[in-house]
């Protein structure tokens, strides 16, 4: 078995690295291995795309063909799959630690399961812990992470800090108890002032986990525009695939500072479908020279490769997910993508339908997007394709919203060209050409305009009810109930025994937000 993976190690570091040979490879570079995102992707996506398997090959591949590398990830390892929905996220840091991840911080979704929950998984991780702009001392987190760690590399020093989100308005309420949360910018250009003069590092990485670019908040490339000192930021949260071999994803990932600097910018996308790979000249740190980046997508090309430790540690896990897997519940007309408005529209028109189970006279719908994890395939649709799709312990919420709340509301879905509504709203809205700003200019409830003086029930998820997604104005509406039952087991039912028992699932498959130029 060591033979035939040290074979495969050879042939993939032929087709990563160039030719398979013994020299010895030069101390004076690093090689940074990155992820972001990778949301519980243990096995390859539907797509065909990531698996850690795969994923570990080309760790292992570049880790036998170089002398320093180093492999991050810059958060939201968890949530997403059945392995979470399972197992609560132990097989996560089982997984992170066989790989061998050298630093990592947090993302939104680690506190999906409260902070006690996630203090106690993270015990289980053996990579450093950075959180530089996040105050622990007071939540169930003190003691676990560090503000910013020095690695060494010959005689350079590589400074590592962790940036993160807000909390508010995107993590659940009371699921991050005594975290505070410290401004982006002015924390990061501090913080990297003092380890360029006073630590006197080489370079700083900012670990960050704010998005590329999210419509009016501090994001990836305003950090980079507004920073001295920071010399590489590897990001995520937005989900982007910075691809430095377009030009687009070269203007994206080359960024200038307020010293006329060029900083690196990179993301990887989600679910583990690509790694990240920066190579850095370490003698020519402090020079104009920059830094070599890459992405690799992680496919089938790596299917021969096997490591026994890591199927070993898998194969706990594995049968529970598969049962779920093959635990039939329905079938589908066709695929409905989670990029397309249909399953957006099936998802919320179920919501509708279960608030008016709850109270008969709901007006309407509103749901998220980014509640929708996955496609649902063509054809026969398990129990687990439906918790794959809507893993969140979601709960059909109907409560009373003042209109004039839900216009705010409507315009805060407009900044990311809306979300969901049931199939009795309309919508129009304009953007700003940078995207930062949005209105809803016209939002038509069976036909009439919104008023802002009227009183609206409205059927929704927890999350959102309590201000999630930045919908703060729903979280001024009064609670008038709740389903006794998570979302997915909601939705099951609806499938096994209720409006689509015996009927194959599709979605009305039309937009149902405007843009207006």
């Amino acid at each position: 078995m060591k033979i035939l993976n040290k074979l495969a190690l050879c042939l993939i570091g032929g087709a990563l690295l160039g030719a398979c040979h013994a020299e010895t490879p030069a101390s004076n570079k690093l090689v940074i291995l990155h992820t972001n995102d990778t949301h519980s992707q243990i096995d390859p996506g539907s797509d065909g795309l990531g698996g850690v398997m795969r994923r570990k090959a080309v760790i292992d591949s570049v880790r036998n063909a170089e002398q320093n590398v180093l492999l991050l990830d810059a958060g939201d390892a968890v949530q997403g799959t059945l392995y979470f929905y399972l197992y609560g996220g132990k097989v996560e840091q089982e997984v992170m630690n066989i790989l061998g991840v050298d630093a990592r911080i947090l993302g939104n979704h680690e506190f999906d399961n409260g902070v006690d929950s996630l203090a106690a998984v993270l015990k289980l991780s053996n990579a450093d812990k950075i959180a530089s702009n996040y105050e622990l001392e007071n939540s169930a987190l003190k003691g676990q992470f560090q503000p910013y760690i020095i690695k060494e590399y010959g005689n350079k020093r590589i400074a590592l800090i962790g940036i993160n989100l807000n909390p508010e308005g995107i993590i659940a309420k009371g699921n991050y108890d005594g975290v505070e949360f410290l401004p982006i910018v002015a924390t990061a250009n501090a913080l990297a002032e003092k380890l360029k003069t006073e630590d006197k590092v080489d370079a700083v990485i900012a670990l960050s986990h704010i998005g590329y670019n999210p419509a009016g908040l501090v994001g990836d490339s305003v950090l980079a525009r507004n920073s001295r000192n920071i010399d590489i930021i590897i990001g995520g949260h937005s989900h982007d695939t910075i691809d430095p071999k377009t030009a687009e994803g070269e203007r994206r990932s080359r960024l200038t500072n307020l010293d006329g600097k060029e900083v690196l910018v990179v993301q990887t996308g989600k679910s583990g479908r690509n790694l990240g790979k920066i190579e850095i000249n370490l003698d020519s740190l402090g020079t104009e020279a920059k830094p070599k980046y890459e992405l690799i997508k992680i496919d089938s090309r790596y299917d021969g490769y096997n490591d026994p430790v890591l199927a070993a540690g898998l194969s706990k896990y594995s049968a529970g997910v598969d049962s779920l897997m093959h635990e039939w519940v329905g079938e589908t007309a066709h695929q409905m993508s989670n990029t397309e408005p249909e399953l957006l529209n099936f998802f919320t028109d179920f919501i509708l339908a279960r608030g008016r189970q709850l109270v008969p006279d709901v007006d309407f719908a509103i749901a998220n997007k980014g509640g929708l994890r996955t496609d649902l395939p063509e054809g026969k649709v398990s129990k687990g394709h439906i918790i794959n799709m809507i893993p969140f312990a979601n709960y059909v919420n109907v409560i009373e919203v003042k209109g004039s709340d839900l216009a705010e509301v409507f315009d805060v879905m407009a900044l990311t060209d809306g979300n969901g509504v049931s199939g009795n709203v309309a919508v129009e809205y304009t953007k700003s050409p940078d995207g930062h700003s949005a209105k809803a200019t016209s939002v038509l409830i069976n036909g009439k305009p919104l008023n802002p003086d009227k009183m609206y029930k409205i059927a929704t998820i927890d999350y959102l009810a309590n201000g999630g997604d930045y919908m703060t104005g729903l979280s001024r509406g009064k609670k008038i109930t709740a389903s006794k039952v998570p979302l997915y087991d909601d939705l099951i039912l609806f499938i096994t025994q209720g409006n689509f028992k015996n009927n194959k699932l599709a979605g009305d498959t039309s937009n149902r937000w405007t843009l207006k130029q």
